[in-house]
């Protein structure tokens, strides 16, 4: 299976250009040129950096000048410190993959895809000569699967118009269910050689969202251990998971979790890639901080050799807060 090269292993720094309030101020402290440089400093190759459409646009939907100064700082600061990063658009008018943002429309209102068109035309005019370094993310965790073709559709009409602009730089798309590993058979073949697949990783989802308040019908106080048989998974998952995806029919129901468990969620994904020849990368994994950390360090252990063993590529939610926060010792 072919690598993404020089994107082995990296961090999300969500928060800091989206998922926020949008403000000066959090924009010139959240992350600044120290980050970069522990980032480095720390054996991390890339950075995927998040941004929102409220980042370079007024209420109108007008693209301004205002705000792509950060995205040109993220990139100086890669440059200065020798690692890559990923561009993801996180938010787009008309869609987020958060409800919270009451965004919606995207997927039938081709105003809507139009402008996401022009929002991309406009990043790569200027950022696509800098694929060297930068990489484009379409749209961060497409979610219902009914939206399957039309994103497949919109997707690619997309890449056709950034090729105009930067035939060179690499883009990279994921499917429904929230970049799940499901969605990965179902995306458009790649138009080109310079196209990866992604996928976010957060199973079992009892363990790395225990106790995660923006789940509806999980207990807030709710907490458990990574090593618990998955008869416990199950029961639990449909305690507290009730409207979120869960894969526990291991033939031994009293087996826990080890490296088996995400050689068999990564088994088909690995697969399509390898028969599509593209490359396959993480662009989200992590444990909620809630959980114990020795806990947390043990499904880190099994997740990254099973990625390691089929040279996937990942960056870790997230760098600094958002419920997810990395150990300074990662």
């Amino acid at each position: 299976m072919r690598k993404l090269e020089g994107f082995t292993r990296g961090v999300n720094f969500g928060g800091w250009l989206s998922q926020c309030d949008h403000t000066k101020k959090r924009y010139d402290t959240f992350i600044t040129e120290d980050d970069f440089k522990a980032v480095s400093e720390r054996g991390f190759d890339h950075v995927r950096i998040p941004i929102d459409y409220d980042l370079f646009e007024d209420n109108q939907m007008n693209i301004l000048d205002k705000g792509f100064e950060y995205i040109d700082f993220a990139i100086n600061m890669c440059k200065k410190y020798n690692i890559k990063m990923i561009l993801d658009l996180h938010r787009t008018p008309g869609y987020s993959f958060d409800p919270f943002h009451n965004e919606k429309g995207f997927f039938e209102d081709e105003s809507y895809q139009e402008h996401f068109y022009v929002i991309w035309e406009t990043l790569a005019k200027r950022y696509g000569n800098e694929y060297e370094t930068v990489v484009f993310e379409l749209l961060n965790e497409v979610t219902k699967k009914e939206y399957c073709d039309i994103w497949n559709r919109v997707s690619t009409e997309c890449i056709k118009k950034i090729r105009v602009i930067a035939p060179e730089v690499r883009i990279i798309i994921g499917g429904y269910y929230n970049n799940s590993l499901e969605a990965v058979r179902d995306l458009a073949m790649p138009y080109d050689d310079k196209i990866i697949y992604t996928f976010h990783c957060y199973e079992p989802l009892l363990f790395t969202h225990q106790g995660a308040y923006w789940i509806a019908t999980m207990d807030h106080d709710f907490r458990c251990r990574y090593k618990m048989p998955y008869s416990e998974y199950d029961e639990l998952s449909k305690q507290y998971l009730s409207q979120a995806y869960h894969a526990f029919d291991a033939e031994d129901m009293n087996k826990c979790p080890d490296e088996d468990y995400f050689e068999e969620l990564l088994q088909d994904a690995v697969k399509v890639a390898e028969e599509r020849n593209v490359p396959l990368y993480c662009g989200e994994y992590g444990v909620i901080d809630k959980a114990l950390r020795e806990d947390a360090a043990l499904w880190f252990k099994d997740f990254h050799t099973v990625m390691d063993k089929y040279g996937i590529g990942r960056a870790v939610w997230n760098y600094r807060e958002m419920d997810f926060e990395i150990d300074k010792d990662f």
